[in-house]
């Protein structure tokens, strides 16, 4: 094969992996709007934080919200930790008003309830107060 042919196919494949390449770095989370599945129960709209505002649980829930959330909801909460990308479901941002708007009791429904790929977490954070303390990191995400 002569050079000018090698040069003619090597800078089109170079070009598609360089495009393929960028658009694995994509966010995924492409719309922000309130996922409208979510059938939250009136015990928990009305429910209250009795932690709300205690700066001591401070440090227990960004520990736990990097134990337990991070890989799906990312360092700062945009929905794109490295477990993002394989979800189907499409991760509303915590800094989003829409997400911040909520009461504190549909935040612990989603976060420590679940449904769908969000999974379940009372076994895994038993403690009343760890819960809400991941609840209070969330809310300063915004």
């Amino acid at each position: 094969m002569k050079k000018g042919k090698i040069k003619f196919l090597t800078y089109p494949l170079v070009v598609l992996f360089a495009g393929m390449l960028l658009a694995a770095f994509v966010s995924p989370t492409e719309s922000t709007s309130m996922p409208e599945n979510w059938d939250i129960p009136a015990k928990y709209k009305e429910m209250k934080n009795p932690y709300a505002g205690d700066a001591s649980l401070d440090r227990v829930g960004k520990m736990m919200y990097a134990k337990h959330c991070k890989s799906c909801h990312g360092n700062v909460g945009l929905g794109d930790g490295p477990k993002a990308a394989s979800m189907t479901a499409k991760m509303i941002p915590f800094n989003d008003p829409k997400f911040q708007s909520q009461t504190d009791g549909e935040i612990y429904y989603q976060s420590i309830i679940g449904m769908d790929e969000m999974p379940n977490f009372e076994k895994k954070i038993p403690e009343e107060e760890d819960r809400w303390a991941v609840i209070n990191f969330i809310r300063s995400l915004k």
